[in-house]
């Protein structure tokens, strides 16, 4: 079993294999060990894969091992489980999914009673259990299921955004994933008129040519429909872009940039806003214009999360579509990002009120035999320091590897897109060939 067993958003791997029954029965156990409550009581959803059941029941089974009580939601968004853990006063929450990867990945994500993604420390702890075998307790817990809890999450989103939809026509593409049911439901308790697309999830189909990673299906809906805006989700429901009436995919920059304009507007910012390095640099542009401060943080909405707490802000995000505001919740919530967009435009277009213009970006993903391999690799530092330096403060160059999958993401902005993609194409060769597996 390998030593590290978290990447940048949890456990992943391929389901079966790499992330099997015995190793969620493992993390089960040692979670709820960790969690050092006399009898923790912990939380699990799950998002629409095959193996979604087989790894809840194992996790399940791991916690009441461990001496804990397990409470299971079924299919439900990621960010329900950390809004719910705090509404319910448990221990932890548990999250079954790999997010937008393929149906034949899962995933586990944690979540502390504060909702809050786990720090490294207690992850670490984890991890160290596993490997050495977590202690026995006093005495086996329970497996319970809990039937209240998608009504529950809808009437914590109500709670918190009471905007009237009424006459508002959005597609709502799902993923085929945890937001199949919800999202539509949320939308139309608020008045909008909803077409809702990706929503028959089988098991397979989970992120399928849908959802905010495969957005073609939305932009040609939206506009075929004649909608107002459409907005897709990625298979857990932590993430959100938008395509506006005129089938333009906005991404999470630039849903951003919108609401921290109007919250600021509204004197109802609390601060500045909390992006990752991976934003683009037209997203600063349009900050720096509207006097907004900036804090910027590795990839990764738990270290949006951690920059918000630290300052006492409220707004963050990702240009992935990850969105977090500290009245829905502390995590990154699609729907509420999507709700949370809605109630920023008011009666406006969307593709009238975006407040930033994007720098042409690049990104490529290289594959390579070990990513770890990048923070000593001299010759790809050389290049970036070249290709900085034709770019002459007009762009920007970003290396990094991934925390989920064995490659180098190689990101470019300039000017043009032309310049974006030679300069990514020159640095990508350079990785192959000095990382390339």
């Amino acid at each position: 079993m390998a030593d590290k067993l978290f990447g940048t958003d949890g456990i992943r791997g391929v389901a079966g294999s790499e992330l099997s029954a015995e190793l969620a029965v493992a993390v089960g156990h040692a979670a709820a060990a960790a969690s050092q409550a006399p009898r923790p009581q912990v939380l699990i959803v799950r998002d629409t894969r095959d193996s979604g059941p087989m790894l809840e029941s194992a996790l399940a089974a791991g916690i009441a091992q461990g001496g804990g009580d397990a409470w299971v939601a079924g299919v439900l968004p990621t960010p329900a489980a950390s809004v719910l853990v705090r509404r319910y006063g448990l221990d932890l929450a548990v999250v079954v999914s790999a997010s937008h990867n393929p149906w034949r990945d899962n995933g586990i994500k944690l979540f502390g009673g504060d909702g809050r993604k786990l720090p490294d420390e207690l992850e670490a702890e984890i991890e160290r259990l596993v490997a050495a075998g977590s202690p026995a307790p006093a005495a086996v817990g329970r497996v319970r299921t809990l039937n209240s809890a998608a009504d529950d999450y809808l009437r914590e989103l109500a709670t918190v955004f009471s905007v009237d939809l009424t006459g508002r026509r959005v597609v709502l593409d799902c993923a085929n994933g945890a937001a199949h049911r919800v999202a539509p439901e949320a939308f139309s308790r608020l008045g909008a008129e909803v077409e809702a697309i990706a929503v028959e999830p089988d098991g397979r189909n989970i992120n399928e040519k849908c959802g905010s990673t495969h957005p073609a299906a939305l932009a040609d809906r939206v506009s075929g429909a004649g909608a107002d805006l459409g907005f897709a989700f990625d298979g857990d429901a932590d993430r959100v872009i938008a395509v506006d009436r005129d089938g333009t995919i906005r991404d999470g920059d630039e849903l951003l940039a919108l609401v921290a304009t109007e919250l600021a507007r509204r004197k109802a910012l609390g601060g500045g806003v909390a992006v990752t390095v991976m934003s683009n640099y037209g997203f600063h542009e349009a900050m720096k214009a509207a006097g907004i401060e900036v804090a910027t943080t590795p990839v990764g909405d738990r270290y949006v999360a951690e920059a918000l707490e630290q300052r006492g802000w409220s707004l963050g995000g990702e240009q992935s579509g990850h969105m977090l505001w500290a009245e829905a919740g502390r995590t990154g919530d699609g729907v509420a990002g999507a709700l949370l967009v809605m109630a920023a435009l008011g009666d406006r277009d969307l593709a009238g009120a975006i407040p930033m213009r994007k720098l042409p970006q690049a990104l490529v993903n290289v594959r390579v035999a070990d990513r770890g391999a990048l923070a000593d690799a001299p010759a790809v530092d050389e290049a970036v320091d070249r290709e900085t330096a034709t770019l002459d403060g007009r762009g920007r160059i970003l290396l990094r590897p991934s925390g989920t999958e064995p490659v180098v993401r190689v990101m470019v902005e300039a000017p043009t897109q032309e310049e974006a993609d030679r300069v990514a194409g020159r640095l990508t060769a350079v990785v192959e060939r000095e990382l390339g597996s």
